[in-house]
């Protein structure tokens, strides 16, 4: 049958005119409540006033690696900024714990998976997947690949 008149089948037809579900959309003030790996709760909502990168990232994403260095400076380096690195996809906490000791940074891991995201982050559809939220909880930009230090200063600004 060609793919036309498969398209033109009443079953075809029908599916055309249901409503189709859409996904839910992300909340514009999404809340975030983690445990970290050395066992301290994050909570978005605690964290107004800065501005806060969350990162979706996994040990096995060379780009996410990449970028980690950049993100530690960026927070180091000015006092309203905050970040929350989200290890996905990582099943082992054992492991991402060896790897932060070669790769450390300055801003706290929690480990979340495909049976626990985040409720209000839409799945990540890459890694690196980043969400900046600005200091009202309003997410400012959604990034997906790489972050660096020009892309994080365009959407938070200087100092």
């Amino acid at each position: 049958m060609s793919p036309l008149r498969l398209l033109c089948t009443p079953f075809a037809l029908l599916c055309l005119l249901l409503p189709m579900a859409a996904p839910a959309a992300m909340p514009t003030h999404p809340q975030l409540r983690v445990t970290t790996l050395d066992g301290q709760d994050f909570d978005l909502a605690a964290q107004r006033g800065n501005w806060v990168i969350v990162n979706f990232w996994a040990t096995w994403c060379a780009p996410c690696i990449e970028e980690m260095p950049d993100i530690s400076h960026f927070v180091a380096s000015r006092k309203n900024v905050r970040a929350i690195g989200l290890a996905y996809q990582d099943n082992d906490e054992a492991e991402i714990k060896a790897f932060l000791r070669k790769h450390p940074v300055d801003y706290p891991i929690a480990k979340v998976g495909l049976d626990h995201p985040p409720a209000d982050f839409e799945e990540p559809r890459g890694l690196p997947t980043t969400w900046v939220i600005d200091p009202a909880g309003k997410v400012a930009a959604h990034i997906v690949g790489p972050l660096t230090p020009a892309k994080l200063a365009a959407v938070i600004g200087g100092k």
